[in-house]
Protein backbone atom coordinates (compact mmCIF):
# COMPACT_ATOMS: atom_id res chain seq x y z
CA UNK A 1 0.00 0.00 0.00
CA UNK A 2 1.29 3.47 -0.85
CA UNK A 3 2.98 5.37 -3.68
CA UNK A 4 5.69 3.47 -5.53
CA UNK A 5 6.37 5.75 -8.50
CA UNK A 6 8.08 9.08 -9.09
CA UNK A 7 4.80 10.96 -8.62
CA UNK A 8 4.26 9.68 -5.09
CA UNK A 9 3.41 12.27 -2.46
CA UNK A 10 4.31 12.46 1.21
CA UNK A 11 0.88 11.36 2.39
CA UNK A 12 1.32 8.09 0.42
CA UNK A 13 4.43 7.12 2.38
CA UNK A 14 5.83 4.94 3.73
CA UNK A 15 4.94 2.12 1.34
CA UNK A 16 3.92 -0.79 3.51
CA UNK A 17 2.37 -4.22 3.51
CA UNK A 18 -1.07 -4.47 5.05
CA UNK A 19 -2.87 -7.64 6.07
CA UNK A 20 -6.61 -7.54 5.50
CA UNK A 21 -9.78 -9.51 6.00
CA UNK A 22 -11.56 -10.62 2.82
CA UNK A 23 -14.34 -8.34 1.64
CA UNK A 24 -16.71 -7.69 -1.25
CA UNK A 25 -16.52 -4.48 -3.29
CA UNK A 26 -19.18 -3.11 -5.63
CA UNK A 27 -18.13 -3.62 -9.25
CA UNK A 28 -19.47 -0.20 -10.27
CA UNK A 29 -20.06 3.18 -8.69
CA UNK A 30 -23.50 3.76 -7.18
CA UNK A 31 -25.77 5.11 -9.91
CA UNK A 32 -28.53 7.71 -9.94
CA UNK A 33 -31.09 4.91 -10.32
CA UNK A 34 -29.69 2.91 -7.38
CA UNK A 35 -29.47 5.98 -5.14
CA UNK A 36 -32.96 7.09 -6.12
CA UNK A 37 -34.41 3.87 -4.67
CA UNK A 38 -33.03 4.92 -1.29
CA UNK A 39 -34.42 8.45 -1.71
CA UNK A 40 -37.85 7.00 -2.59
CA UNK A 41 -37.75 4.82 0.53
CA UNK A 42 -37.16 7.90 2.69
CA UNK A 43 -33.78 6.66 3.94
CA UNK A 44 -31.59 8.94 1.81
CA UNK A 45 -31.64 12.66 1.09
CA UNK A 46 -31.74 13.71 -2.56
CA UNK A 47 -28.39 14.92 -3.94
CA UNK A 48 -27.55 18.52 -3.02
CA UNK A 49 -28.08 19.45 -6.68
CA UNK A 50 -29.96 17.50 -9.33
CA UNK A 51 -27.66 18.54 -12.18
CA UNK A 52 -24.21 17.27 -13.16
CA UNK A 53 -21.30 19.34 -14.41
CA UNK A 54 -22.81 20.07 -17.85
CA UNK A 55 -26.27 18.52 -17.68
CA UNK A 56 -29.07 20.57 -16.14
CA UNK A 57 -31.32 17.52 -15.65
CA UNK A 58 -29.28 14.60 -14.36
CA UNK A 59 -30.55 12.97 -11.17
CA UNK A 60 -34.07 11.64 -11.80
CA UNK A 61 -33.62 11.85 -15.56
CA UNK A 62 -34.16 8.34 -17.09
CA UNK A 63 -31.39 9.02 -19.62
CA UNK A 64 -28.85 9.07 -16.78
CA UNK A 65 -30.17 6.24 -14.58
CA UNK A 66 -26.94 4.26 -15.03
CA UNK A 67 -24.56 7.17 -14.46
CA UNK A 68 -22.82 7.75 -11.10
CA UNK A 69 -24.72 9.77 -8.55
CA UNK A 70 -22.92 13.03 -7.68
CA UNK A 71 -23.50 15.94 -5.28
CA UNK A 72 -23.73 13.49 -2.38
CA UNK A 73 -22.00 14.24 0.91
CA UNK A 74 -20.06 11.64 2.92
CA UNK A 75 -23.11 11.36 5.19
CA UNK A 76 -25.35 10.65 2.19
CA UNK A 77 -22.98 7.98 0.85
CA UNK A 78 -22.74 6.38 4.29
CA UNK A 79 -26.54 6.38 4.68
CA UNK A 80 -27.02 4.73 1.28
CA UNK A 81 -24.51 1.94 1.95
CA UNK A 82 -26.17 1.19 5.29
CA UNK A 83 -29.61 1.18 3.66
CA UNK A 84 -28.28 -1.27 1.05
CA UNK A 85 -26.96 -3.60 3.77
CA UNK A 86 -23.36 -2.62 3.08
CA UNK A 87 -20.88 0.05 4.16
CA UNK A 88 -18.33 2.45 2.73
CA UNK A 89 -15.01 0.71 2.01
CA UNK A 90 -11.96 1.59 4.04
CA UNK A 91 -9.15 3.36 2.23
CA UNK A 92 -7.04 0.18 2.47
CA UNK A 93 -9.84 -1.92 0.98
CA UNK A 94 -10.25 0.55 -1.86
CA UNK A 95 -6.54 0.41 -2.70
CA UNK A 96 -6.45 -3.39 -2.47
CA UNK A 97 -9.40 -3.66 -4.86
CA UNK A 98 -7.69 -1.28 -7.30
CA UNK A 99 -4.19 -2.74 -7.09
CA UNK A 100 -4.40 -6.50 -6.63
CA UNK A 101 -1.09 -8.23 -5.88
CA UNK A 102 1.47 -6.18 -7.79
CA UNK A 103 3.02 -2.72 -7.85
CA UNK A 104 0.92 -1.28 -10.66
CA UNK A 105 0.26 2.47 -10.69
CA UNK A 106 -3.27 2.38 -12.12
CA UNK A 107 -6.10 -0.11 -11.66
CA UNK A 108 -5.53 -1.41 -15.21
CA UNK A 109 -1.69 -1.53 -15.03
CA UNK A 110 1.02 1.04 -15.78
CA UNK A 111 -0.21 2.56 -19.02
CA UNK A 112 -1.20 6.22 -18.54
CA UNK A 113 -4.91 7.09 -18.62
CA UNK A 114 -6.39 7.28 -22.11
CA UNK A 115 -9.86 7.46 -23.67
CA UNK A 116 -10.16 3.64 -23.68
CA UNK A 117 -9.31 2.87 -20.05
CA UNK A 118 -10.88 5.79 -18.19
CA UNK A 119 -13.18 8.77 -18.24
CA UNK A 120 -10.52 11.34 -17.39
CA UNK A 121 -8.74 14.48 -18.63
CA UNK A 122 -12.05 15.95 -19.83
CA UNK A 123 -12.28 13.48 -22.75
CA UNK A 124 -16.03 13.39 -22.08
CA UNK A 125 -16.33 16.61 -19.98
CA UNK A 126 -18.83 14.98 -17.59
CA UNK A 127 -19.69 11.61 -16.08
CA UNK A 128 -20.02 8.42 -18.18
CA UNK A 129 -22.36 5.46 -17.78
CA UNK A 130 -20.80 3.27 -15.08
CA UNK A 131 -18.75 0.34 -16.34
CA UNK A 132 -18.15 1.86 -19.79
CA UNK A 133 -14.39 1.28 -19.72
CA UNK A 134 -13.74 -2.46 -19.75
CA UNK A 135 -10.03 -1.82 -20.45
CA UNK A 136 -9.83 0.05 -17.14
CA UNK A 137 -10.86 -2.91 -14.98
CA UNK A 138 -8.83 -3.64 -11.85
CA UNK A 139 -7.28 -7.11 -11.31
CA UNK A 140 -10.55 -8.11 -9.61
CA UNK A 141 -12.72 -6.86 -12.48
CA UNK A 142 -13.81 -3.70 -10.67
CA UNK A 143 -14.63 -0.83 -13.01
CA UNK A 144 -14.11 2.97 -12.97
CA UNK A 145 -11.66 2.93 -10.07
CA UNK A 146 -9.65 5.47 -12.05
CA UNK A 147 -11.70 8.39 -13.38
CA UNK A 148 -15.42 9.05 -13.81
CA UNK A 149 -15.95 10.33 -10.23
CA UNK A 150 -13.90 10.50 -7.07
CA UNK A 151 -15.20 8.03 -4.48
CA UNK A 152 -15.84 8.61 -0.80
CA UNK A 153 -14.30 6.02 1.51
CA UNK A 154 -14.91 5.53 5.21
CA UNK A 155 -11.64 6.92 6.59
CA UNK A 156 -10.95 10.27 8.13
CA UNK A 157 -8.01 11.99 6.45
CA UNK A 158 -4.71 12.55 8.16
CA UNK A 159 -1.61 13.21 6.00
CA UNK A 160 0.75 11.17 8.19
CA UNK A 161 -1.63 8.28 8.82
CA UNK A 162 0.51 5.74 6.94
CA UNK A 163 3.35 6.31 9.41
CA UNK A 164 1.22 5.32 12.36
CA UNK A 165 -1.48 3.03 11.00
CA UNK A 166 -1.79 -0.60 12.12
CA UNK A 167 -0.45 -3.34 9.83
CA UNK A 168 -3.76 -5.22 9.99
CA UNK A 169 -7.12 -3.94 8.76
CA UNK A 170 -6.32 -0.20 8.99
CA UNK A 171 -9.58 1.73 9.27
CA UNK A 172 -8.28 5.31 9.32
CA UNK A 173 -7.46 7.58 12.25
CA UNK A 174 -9.79 7.78 15.22
CA UNK A 175 -11.89 10.90 15.71
CA UNK A 176 -9.61 12.26 18.44
CA UNK A 177 -6.55 11.91 16.16
CA UNK A 178 -7.73 14.41 13.57
CA UNK A 179 -8.52 18.08 14.02
CA UNK A 180 -10.80 18.60 11.05
CA UNK A 181 -13.75 16.91 9.38
CA UNK A 182 -11.94 15.80 6.21
CA UNK A 183 -12.72 12.36 4.73
CA UNK A 184 -10.68 10.54 2.12
CA UNK A 185 -11.75 10.42 -1.53
CA UNK A 186 -10.06 8.11 -4.05
CA UNK A 187 -9.76 7.46 -7.76
CA UNK A 188 -9.82 10.79 -9.60
CA UNK A 189 -12.60 12.14 -11.81
CA UNK A 190 -13.55 12.90 -15.40
CA UNK A 191 -11.60 16.16 -15.18
CA UNK A 192 -8.38 14.80 -13.71
CA UNK A 193 -5.09 13.75 -15.28
CA UNK A 194 -2.81 10.80 -14.60
CA UNK A 195 -1.32 12.02 -11.34
CA UNK A 196 -4.73 12.07 -9.69
CA UNK A 197 -5.81 8.74 -11.18
CA UNK A 198 -2.84 6.88 -9.70
CA UNK A 199 -4.38 4.27 -7.42
CA UNK A 200 -2.14 5.29 -4.49
CA UNK A 201 -3.19 8.94 -4.69
CA UNK A 202 -5.00 10.25 -1.63
CA UNK A 203 -7.31 13.23 -1.67
CA UNK A 204 -9.84 14.52 0.82
CA UNK A 205 -12.98 16.60 1.08
CA UNK A 206 -14.97 17.95 3.98
CA UNK A 207 -17.06 15.27 5.62
CA UNK A 208 -19.70 15.64 8.34
CA UNK A 209 -19.14 18.01 11.24
CA UNK A 210 -21.29 16.47 13.95
CA UNK A 211 -20.58 19.40 16.26
CA UNK A 212 -22.68 21.57 13.94
CA UNK A 213 -26.46 21.74 14.15
CA UNK A 214 -28.45 19.48 11.77
CA UNK A 215 -29.80 22.55 9.96
CA UNK A 216 -26.27 23.81 9.23
CA UNK A 217 -24.73 22.74 5.91
CA UNK A 218 -21.45 21.68 7.54
CA UNK A 219 -23.35 19.07 9.57
CA UNK A 220 -23.48 16.78 6.50
CA UNK A 221 -20.29 18.00 4.83
CA UNK A 222 -19.56 19.07 1.29
CA UNK A 223 -20.60 17.57 -2.04
CA UNK A 224 -19.28 17.99 -5.56
CA UNK A 225 -20.19 17.31 -9.19
CA UNK A 226 -17.02 15.20 -9.32
CA UNK A 227 -17.55 13.00 -6.25
CA UNK A 228 -19.65 9.84 -5.88
CA UNK A 229 -19.01 6.50 -4.14
CA UNK A 230 -19.32 2.73 -4.14
CA UNK A 231 -20.02 0.34 -1.25
CA UNK A 232 -18.30 -2.70 0.22
CA UNK A 233 -19.24 -5.43 2.68
CA UNK A 234 -17.63 -8.09 4.83
CA UNK A 235 -17.12 -11.42 3.11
Amino acid sequence: MGGMDVYRENDELPVREVLMRTFWMDQVEVTNGMYNLCVQSGDCRPPMQLRSDNRKEYFGNPDFQDYPVVYVTWSDANAYCQWAGRRLPTEAEWERAARGDDKRNYPWGDEPPNEYNSNSQNFVSDTSRVGSYAEGASPFGILDMGGNVWEWVADRYRPDYYRRSPAENPAGPAEDEVFNSMRVIRGGSFQDDGNFLRLANRNAMEGPNLKAQPDEETYFGKSSNKVGFRCAMDH
